[in-house]
């Protein structure tokens, strides 16, 4: 499962560097749940073709990440900013919710929203 999330994150930061056939036999199989034989008969292509074709797209993808670390970066991006929020959130309720605190709680909450 660990797998399939990741290579899912993987495929939202590099996805679009793959053609659109590849596109579109990727997402059947991971995002639409379909078998390779429904994926085949769909796309006029046998079951093999279904198969290497996803495997070719798991390198890519796996590739592209090893160059660019995107999915990567963004993940200790998210890790620090929810580490900035629970030191943030101690620290208001030692201190009595200043005001400052307050801000800097709020921005990061919209940061991580946004990632």
């Amino acid at each position: 499962m660990e797998k399939i999330v990741e290579l899912g994150l993987l495929y939202d930061f590099y996805g679009e560097l793959l053609t659109k056939h590849q596109q579109k036999i990727y997402e059947a199989a991971v995002f639409e749940d379909m078998s390779l034989g429904e994926i085949a008969e769909e796309a006029g292509i046998s079951r093999q073709g279904v198969h290497d074709l996803l495997k070719r797209c798991d390198r890519q993808l796996l590739s592209y990440e090893s160059r660019l670390h995107l999915a990567e970066r963004f993940m200790e991006a998210k890790k620090t900013v929810q580490e900035i929020l629970r030191l943030t959130k101690e620290a208001m309720e030692q201190e009595g919710k200043p005001e400052q605190l307050r801000e800097i709680y709020d921005l990061g909450s919209r940061l991580l929203d946004e990632l």
